[in-house]
């Protein structure tokens, strides 16, 4: 028989699950009530932006509930990711997919079947085989966590039949919570993810979508490979990032000529072999400052928290598509940049992508109504930015000039031709834009100077508009003036990122990883590099309160960091000695 719920938590409390495994001391935003409704045994459906923390929520019910806790997962890389982190936690994990080694499989079968797990990740097909659900049928569950929920939605781009078939789980297992997570902000997928998944119903948890640390810029394609080149040496040097193109052919020239210009950079499409992709993708996940230029086949499952910018060099399909692409960045908190180029044929050749397809008219409607939805923020931002950068004093008329890039005295001699937004949006008329400025007026997302001088100003309401709150899925962080940077936030290592102490923790956690086979993340995120930088510790105590640490990492790891740490510190002592 298959097994049925309890309540009863076989572990201890969330918090000291958090502080005690995770090495976190408090939750963030909706977590814990998140996390107590499902340790309770009800279902949940989380939407939540990547990096808000989403597998918290069903990993602590998985430690606080008896029995193990099935994971359903979309992607091998991003099972194997997980497994990793949690089994470098000291939690019993394991994946179960079809690129394991024979050896390896029934070892993690075997595991399973012992009840020797916390959790398991397999994908859908795997879940649902009639072998793999008559082992279920054996063992106490603890929950059912179906990440990257929006792949059940046939109006998605990231669409897997074998999702549709998970509802199935309601009926075999009744009474075993299941919880549905996903970073979709399209409300179309929300609900048909709530109908397909949870007939039953099931309490629904809505995290902001405001991602203050992704800097959102939008740029009129014009050479877009020497664009893409300066914001990668003047902003990015040695970071690692994503550019995703529309075409497997454009991957393919955009990573040769950045190749060929002293940037590691790497193609990823579907058209390469299985080795070469796995190849890239672990050189992405290991190495530091690897460029991946990518199309949409590459990104959902990829748990790199230090990912320091998202470029598009070609318009994506829809907002849905667009959030999902720019939310990789920036996942560990850090400031980060989603930096976007497309022009009129960009438009084009996405309306004859969606009139080509074979899908019937009424998804491509709806796939029409989500590209304009994209265009619309497109617009909005670009005429907001410019209005701010103009300093929030000048008429509708002046403002147009700027974005158009009309040259007269007025612009010249304040300066106007020099900034950013200067000529942004000369590709398109003057009447659109005149057009989408008298729609924001009369929409309240911007104003007309209090004093009556005729100037805009941004009104309240335009950050609501951008952050998703109003009729948009995206925020809009205001851009900062000219020359100011990135700011909005601490970059990892800011202000110390060249030192010899950040530089020997680099090295111990990049000699750590190397010696396990993982990537340098799974041993500690930039950020806990950070915070150790800036508490010092000197003992193990002091360690095991440095936030991101935890007591399995702080047995494992304590002793190097804290050496690394004493040795830079003497270092930098006798230098300023001398």
């Amino acid at each position: 028989m298959p097994s049925t719920a309890t309540t009863a938590p076989n572990h201890t409390d969330a918090l000291s699950i958090l502080q005690r495994v995770f090495g976190f001391e408090a939750f963030r935003g909706q977590q814990r009530a998140i996390i107590d409704t499902v340790a309770a045994g009800e279902n949940a459906l989380v939407l939540m932006p990547t990096g808000g923390g989403k597998s918290l929520c069903y990993q602590i019910p998985a430690l606080m509930r008896p029995g193990t806790a099935v994971v359903v997962s979309p992607l091998i890389a991003l099972m194997e990711d997980q497994v990793a982190a949690l089994t470098h936690q000291g939690v019993q994990a394991a994946c179960i997919h079809g690129g394991l080694a024979e050896a390896d499989r029934r070892a993690a079968e075997q595991a399973l079947t012992s009840g020797a797990l916390d959790l398991v990740y397999m994908a859908p097909e795997r879940l649902l085989s009639e072998r793999m659900l008559a082992r279920l049928d054996q063992l106490p569950l603890a929950l059912f966590a179906i990440d990257e929920a929006h792949c059940v939605s046939q109006w998605g781009h990231d669409f897997r039949p074998e999702y549709l078939q998970l509802e199935a789980l309601r009926t075999r297992y009744p009474g075993i919570p299941r919880l549905g997570l996903t970073a979709t902000a399209d409300g179309r997928t929300r609900r048909e993810i709530g109908e397909r998944l949870f007939p039953d119903g099931a309490r629904r948890f809505a995290a902001s979508f405001d991602r203050p640390n992704i800097h959102y810029r939008i740029g009129l394609k014009e050479r877009p490979k020497q664009q893409l080149l300066r914001f990668l040496r003047d902003e990015h040097a040695g970071d690692a990032g994503i550019v995703y193109c529309m075409t497997r052919r454009r991957v393919e020239a955009v990573a040769d000529w950045l190749s060929e210009r002293g940037i590691d950079a790497l193609p990823y499409h579907a058209g390469l072999d299985r080795a070469t992709r796995d190849e890239h993708q672990r050189r992405f996940l290991h190495a530091d400052g690897c460029v991946i230029v990518a199309t949409i086949a590459f990104g959902m499952g990829i748990d790199k928290p230090d990912v320091r910018f998202v470029a598009h060099l070609d318009l994506p399909k829809n907002m849905e598509a667009y959030y999902q692409e720019t939310g990789r960045a920036g996942r560990d908190g850090e400031p980060a940049d989603a930096w976007l180029l497309y022009g009129l044929a960009d438009v084009y050749n996405v309306r004859q992508l969606i009139a080509g397809s074979e899908a019937d008219e009424q998804h491509k409607r709806v796939e029409r109504e989500r590209l304009e939805a994209l265009l619309a923020f497109c617009a909005a931002r670009k005429l907001l930015s410019c209005v701010y950068r103009t300093g929030q004093r000048f008429g509708a008329a002046h403002v147009v000039d700027v974005l158009t890039g009309k040259t007269s005295d007025r612009i010249r001699e304040r300066g106007h031709d020099r900034l950013p937004t200067y000529g942004l949006g000369r590709d398109i008329g003057r009447g659109y834009w005149l057009s989408v400025l008298r729609q924001l007026l009369a929409q309240g997302y911007l104003a007309a100077d209090p004093d009556g001088y005729g100037g805009l100003c941004l009104a309240p309401d335009c950050r609501a508009l951008l952050r998703g709150e109003a009729s948009f899925a995206l925020r809009e962080d205001l851009v900062p003036e000219a020359g100011q940077g990135r700011g909005g936030g601490r970059r990892a290592g800011a202000g110390t990122q060249h030192s010899a102490a950040w530089e020997a923790l680099r090295h111990c956690r990049r000699r750590l990883a190397d010696d396990e086979g993982v990537p340098p993340y799974v041993i500690f995120h930039d950020a806990t590099l950070v915070e150790m930088l800036e508490r010092r510790p000197r003992t193990l105590a002091e360690m095991g309160r440095v936030p991101g640490v935890g007591e399995h990492k702080l047995a494992q790891y304590g002793r190097a960091f804290l050496q690394a740490l004493a040795e830079s510190t003497e270092a930098a002592g006798e230098a300023q000695a001398r």
